[in-house]
């Protein structure tokens, strides 16, 4: 490693003095050269290797004395090779309107001299220029004319800059197609000058823009093909490209993927104090937590990330942060906070809206411009005409030009004084307008949530109207008969033998009773939302036998054989909940079933989760009956021996297997037998 790092440093010195000994040796031919042709050539390459070197105030001084011989010697070569080096230096130094000049001063001598090549390396620099400046339109008029003589001669380096420029002129006014095409472009010429950097941000942007035009799947083979570029130890640009893989995949609900990416992509951008990376990273996560429906894992997530967008003043990723935050509160039914998080996106978005508004900017047809209607002797006219119209100083035609203005400037006071009132106007019904929306809004939240409030009061009310309807009939007949027992008994009317006789009923009432109670308790709690599990590992098998204890008694009464084909297995799940689950899916097989009918308990494993199942060969469920199982009203059927029951002890059953985040379902055939399903999570699911 020692060696290598050497090895790399002594090339680095190398080069620099491979750069510093070519400045050196052009110098010193210079200096003993005579003043004609030659001596300009040697001093235009020392000129083009400060340039590459960024010494631009050594390579004035040599353009300074170079420009004088060649205007002494007349040498029209020098002139305009001199010319285009000022602009460029201009240029770097972001001094627009000397470049600008200095640029046509060099096309011109170049049109003149009929240098094909320095004409298209002019065109190009100007369409950087202007597109630098933000005038699209002129910079992909300049840039496509380069274009097609770069293309002719094959200039790998020209080209790359040529359609960079391209590419991103077509960004900036939001022609996605025509970007895509010239990064690919830009792309496929990185590659074959084995240029990595220019790989990867060429990748990087494809990918980009193919998120914009929603083509998910190719902005993820994008991304995922910048990671395989990225150097293992470039753990920014990793931090970069992470969060936004992990955004792609979670539109396509891939879950999974998108959770691993984004964690990654959080802990790489916590390790660097990247505040943009955090930032992208906490949106997608909370939005990730929102679809899976964990509002606590995503408010967290999310509030961190409002946070981080006011402090890095992030307009995007706060937009995005507001419709989450109100899609959390909808979902939560805080539609008060809902309805500030929507107003807060709209202001915001109206903000960006207006802060992005550019002047339309006509794009040029491509294939015209090129073959038919933009043509070297336009642009050359144009310049002359430029040039004429600046150079015009006659008296006459200032007083014309003076006399011109002062009207113009007339009727643009009066043009606008009237717009202003209008705007005025106008902006001030805008606002009545959105106050009386903003107050319609608030009003139909309101209404939304009081409904939401009366539907609850209807619910809780219909609860307690069954819960006393079941009490004053089921419960009343088991206690009854539990109470003409005892009085008997207390009254002497019973001998002890009489007694021992009817044991079995009164244990069989009070059973009943006891199951009754259970259930209804349980149901009724869960009805009213307050029902929480509290789920930890525990073997299935040692649920059965508790619960086969406890109905011995009940399967031996009625000559109902049983089948215990369950195996040790461990389940993550709220323990009291399953026994109720099992207990009451047994009590139903016994009540369903006759004398020589046979129960069978078993579990196995399926897909990494636990499916218990309880049979029996009773008498069935009809499909039409089957339809109204599960449903949150009370439905029964008698019993094989008359038995009665609540009709709610397979609504308990579903609420806490759903509470547990497993599925219940059944299978039955009338008169042949009936098999209830219970599948329950092996291991905690949020992990």
């Amino acid at each position: 490693m020692k060696n290598l790092f050497s090895l790399i440093v002594f090339l680095f010195v190398l080069i620099g003095y491979s750069q510093t000994k070519e400045v050196d040796s052009l110098t010193i031919q210079l200096a003993f050269q005579n003043s004609d042709t030659t001596k300009i050539k040697t001093s235009l390459l020392l000129v083009k290797s400060l340039y590459n070197e960024k010494e631009f105030d050594k390579a004035l001084k040599y353009i300074s004395q170079t420009e004088k011989l060649s205007n002494k010697l007349n040498y029209q070569d020098g002139i305009a090779e001199i010319t285009y080096y000022k602009a460029l230096i201009y240029a770097y130094k972001d001094d627009y309107i000397n470049a600008r000049d200095h640029y046509l001063k060099a096309k011109e001598l170049f049109i003149q001299l009929n240098d094909t090549l320095n004409i298209a390396k002019v065109n190009n620099s100007i369409g950087l220029n202007e597109i630098k400046r933000g005038n699209y339109s002129k910079g992909l008029q300049y840039s496509l004319l380069a274009l097609k003589e770069f293309e002719k001669r094959n200039l790998k380096n020209e080209l790359r800059l040529a359609y960079q420029c391209l590419a991103k002129a077509y960004y900036s006014i939001n022609n996605i197609d025509k970007a895509i095409e010239y990064y690919s472009k830009t792309l496929e010429i990185e590659r074959q000058i084995n240029n990595s950097d220019g790989s990867i941000e060429a990748l990087k942007t494809l990918a980009e823009l193919f998120s914009i035009k929603k083509e998910h799947r190719k902005a993820i083979d994008y991304y995922e093909k910048v990671l395989r570029y990225i150097p293992i130890d470039n753990d920014s640009l990793r931090g970069e490209i992470l969060p936004k893989l992990g955004g792609e995949y979670l539109q396509f609900n891939d879950f999974d993927k998108s959770l691993d990416y984004l964690i990654e992509g959080l802990r790489l951008n916590r390790s660097l104090d990247n505040q943009h990376g955090i930032l992208v990273s906490l949106n997608n996560l909370g939005s990730l937590n929102l679809q899976r429906n964990f509002l606590k894992y995503a408010e967290i997530q999310l509030l961190e990330a409002k946070d981080l967008a006011e402090i890095t003043n992030d307009k995007e990723e706060q937009l995005k942060n507001f419709g989450l935050m109100k899609a959390l509160d909808s979902t939560n039914r805080r539609f008060d906070r809902a309805f500030v998080w929507q107003r807060e996106y709209y202001q915001l978005q109206d903000q960006i809206n207006n802060a992005s508004k550019k002047t339309y900017v006509e794009q040029p047809d491509e294939t015209n411009l090129i073959d038919n209607v933009i043509s070297e002797d336009y642009i050359d006219n144009s310049l002359k005409s430029e040039q004429l119209a600046e150079s015009t100083n006659s008296q006459k035609e200032f007083d014309r030009l003076r006399i011109i203005f002062y009207a113009l400037l007339g009727a643009i006071a009066i043009l606008s004084t009237f717009l202003i009132l209008i705007y005025l106007k106008r902006n001030s019904r805008l606002q009545y307008t959105r106050e009386l929306e903003e107050k319609n809004k608030r009003i139909e939240i309101q209404n939304e949530a009081i409904l939401e409030q009366t539907k609850h009061l209807e619910d809780i009310n219909k609860v307690k109207d069954k819960l006393f309807s079941i009490v004053s009939h089921d419960l009343k007949d088991s206690l009854t008969s539990i109470k003409g027992f005892i009085d008997l008994l207390k009254d002497g009317s019973l001998t002890q033998e009489e007694f021992k006789t009817l044991i079995p009923e009164l244990s069989e009432n009070a059973n009943n009773a006891s199951l009754l109670l259970f259930n209804l308790l349980n149901w009724s709690k869960s009805q009213m939302q307050s029902l929480e599990p509290s789920p930890s590992l525990f073997d299935l098998q040692e649920v059965f036998e508790d619960k086969i204890n406890l109905l011995e008694q009940k399967l031996e009464k009625k000559g109902i054989i049983l089948r215990d084909k369950t195996l040790r297995d461990f389940v993550y799940a709220d323990k009291s909940m399953v026994e109720i689950i099992i207990q009451n899916l047994l009590t139903n097989a016994i009540k369903f079933s006759k004398e020589g009918d046979t129960i069978t308990i078993a579990n196995h494993i399926s897909n990494g989760k636990s499916i218990i199942s309880i049979s029996d060969t009773g008498v069935g469920i009809s499909k039409e009956n089957q339809q109204k199982l599960f449903k949150n009203t009370s439905f029964t059927t008698i019993g094989t021996q008359n038995e009665k029951g609540t009709g709610l002890g397979l609504t308990i059953c579903k609420e806490l297997v759903e509470l547990n985040l497993g599925k219940i379902w059944v299978e039955s055939d009338l008169n042949v037998g009936t098999t209830f399903y219970v599948e329950l999570p092996k291991s905690n699911p949020q992990n």
